[in-house]
């Protein structure tokens, strides 16, 4: 798989690059590829929790490959704007975007505090940001309230993200789509 070109003083919500996919696509190997195409060190930002045991195996195979390529792992689910702020001149990678989203809502959180913290965190960068998220808007409606709400608020965040961002890629079977680049010759 190949990677996507940020350039090492790619900072603020301008240099980042948001990775949408499903389950599977490629998202994340391609977003690994592209932070390592950087000058190190590179900062894995994880937002997913063990919840069951199977979550705790997957958990501790990622963090242990990452850890053996070279990343440092940090693991916060919840205040993400606060680990990109604090490591601002160090490429991050953020996986996952909707995993973060599943742990507001679980929590009883409001989102559109931390999305605006999110957003405004981007800004202050000045090191290349990389964000995955699972596109989930287009299978089957949701059955559960909780579930419609997730679907709506995930479409929601990326949106957001997206329009503030200079690059976006839709991944799919391991292949990039472009979907928004603004360093793009026209």
């Amino acid at each position: 798989m190949t990677s996507i070109s940020l350039s090492p003083g790619d900072g603020g919500a301008a240099g980042s690059l948001l990775v949408l996919g499903g389950a599977r696509s490629g998202k994340s190997r391609l977003a690994e590829n592209t932070i390592t195409a950087l000058p190190g060190p590179w900062i894995y930002l994880a937002t997913g929790r063990a919840y069951d045991d199977e979550m705790h195996d997957r958990i501790a195979r990622h963090k242990h490959a990452r850890d053996k390529a070279g990343w440092r792992t940090v693991e916060e689910p919840l205040n993400v704007a606060d680990v990109l702020h604090q490591n601002a001149s160090t490429p991050v990678l953020l996986d996952c975007l909707t995993l973060w989203l599943t742990n507001l809502l679980l929590d009883g959180q409001d989102v559109d505090g931390p999305t605006q913290a999110l957003l405004a965190s981007l800004g202050a960068r000045t090191a290349p940001t990389v964000l995955v998220g699972n596109e989930v808007g287009l299978g089957i409606v949701p059955q559960s309230p909780l579930g419609r709400r997730f679907r709506d608020e995930a479409g929601l965040l990326h949106q957001r993200l997206a329009a503030c961002v200079g690059k976006v890629v839709f991944v799919a079977a391991g292949l990039p789509l472009v979907l928004k680049n603004e360093n793009a010759p026209r």
